[in-house]
């Protein structure tokens, strides 16, 4: 069955809420999120904010997952750069080349731009997924605050 990545509108809502409470109480996941955290998300991807960006993966008859990206500018790199913040695919259409779809959409959108993303150690099947989409490991750690 063929899916399609498209912007995330309003009508998307519920659905990528609730696809973000499985993500995020998953072990694909160090955070666990909060439901205000998840609305204000979504708000901001069918908004305005230059920053970020949704989409959802769906075929016609249902949504299939989600994805958000973040934009910045890489200093270490000299130029822009695209966080892709979330990916999420549901369980029963994983395999079926979603997520490459849609780690190739946002490739040939932002070509000029470094395209960035974060994995747990332990999400061997992710790792393998963007490691043959051409994605490679940074020797470091990231830090917050």
């Amino acid at each position: 069955m063929i899916s399609t990545t498209k912007p995330m509108t309003a009508h998307d809502g519920e659905a990528v809420y609730e696809m973000m409470r499985a993500f995020y109480s998953s072990p694909a996941v160090y955070t666990n999120g909060s439901d205000e955290i998840f609305r204000n998300d979504i708000a901001q991807c069918i908004g305005d904010n230059p920053y970020v960006e949704g989409y959802v993966f769906c075929n016609e008859e249902e949504i299939q997952g989600y994805g958000m990206v973040a934009k910045s500018y890489s200093t270490e790199f000299g130029k822009n750069c695209i966080w892709i913040e979330d990916i999420y695919v549901k369980p029963h259409w994983r395999g079926a080349g979603i997520g490459t779809g849609f780690l190739k959409f946002i490739s040939e959108k932002y070509a000029d731009c470094l395209i960035r993303l974060e994995v747990e150690q332990d999400n061997k099947y992710a790792r393998r997924v963007y490691e043959n989409c051409g994605f490679e490991a940074l020797p470091y750690m990231e830090m917050k605050k």
